[in-house]
């Protein structure tokens, strides 16, 4: 009997196991909530796309809003199982209070700040120091508090010595997709966004890019909630952002990888 133990054990195939992007398996459903910075809409609603070709059984549910108003979500217990922020402070926040999840915070994007003006009708503004100048009234921004995108306009501005001229005309937007929206419909004389949100409209004209050094590196961190119950699901999800499919969607909307 020992004999013939032994002899099925050495006959038996060896099982080899490796982690791969899709080691969710093709038949098994989840459903996910991503919260992600308002300036990620439409790129996401086209990785939706593109993730479902290969995962039709995982549903993606997306809740857009300012980095700051998603963070607090989490930490208040909202259901949600991977964030992406516009800005590392915020997840920072997450991470030391314990509400993510272990080795699955990384660097995923990367970002530029852009002066815009409507299309129609012709502006003079050239340059970011040009909104220091008497004739120019309106300017959209993110709220510096809650707003990644607000935070760096303000460093911008600040590194250029124009701030306190620029704040008394500053309209504060609750996210960057209104600030781009004030610009779009004309309300104000001008805005400063992401490119990937400037490259989203037909009706503004990017005049300008901050120069490099006048503000902290845009980098969009991405991690799984702790609270998820779809942990491998999450995972799969992360890894695939950082595929070629992916990577080709990012970037033809304005963003670059950072890893």
């Amino acid at each position: 009997m020992l004999l013939s133990l032994i002899l099925v054990i050495a006959c038996s195939p060896i099982s080899h196991t490796k982690y791969s992007s899709t080691s969710t398996p093709a038949n098994q459903s989840a459903s996910l909530t991503i919260s992600a910075a308002a300036s990620l809409k439409d790129v996401m609603a086209e990785i939706k796309l593109l993730y479902q070709q290969e995962k039709p059984n995982i549903k993606l549910t997306y809740n857009f809003g300012s980095s700051g108003s998603l963070q607090r979500q989490i930490e208040q217990g909202a259901p949600v199982d991977i964030f992406i922020s516009a800005a590392t402070n915020k997840m920072d926040i997450l991470e030391k209070k314990g509400l993510l999840l272990g080795n699955t915070r990384k660097n995923l994007l990367k970002n530029e700040i852009v002066l815009i003006v409507p299309k129609k009708p012709a502006t003079e503004i050239r340059n970011f120091p040009d909104l220091s100048k008497g004739n120019i009234q309106k300017i959209a921004m993110g709220e510096p508090k809650s707003v990644p995108a607000g935070q760096y306009a303000k460093q911008v501005l600040t590194t250029l010595k124009i701030f306190e001229q620029v704040k008394p005309k500053a309209v504060f937007a609750r996210d960057v997709r209104q600030a781009l929206n004030y610009v779009e419909t004309g309300n104000v004389d001008a805005g400063i966004v992401y490119l990937s949100d400037a490259k989203s409209s037909a009706q503004i004209k990017i005049v300008a890019t901050a120069p490099a050094d006048s503000h902290s590196t845009v980098v969009y961190p991405v991690a799984v909630v702790k609270r998820t119950r779809n942990i491998q699901a999450a995972k799969d999800l992360i890894e695939f952002l950082s595929h070629n499919r992916a990577k080709t969607a990012f970037e033809s909307q304005g963003f670059n990888l950072a890893e």
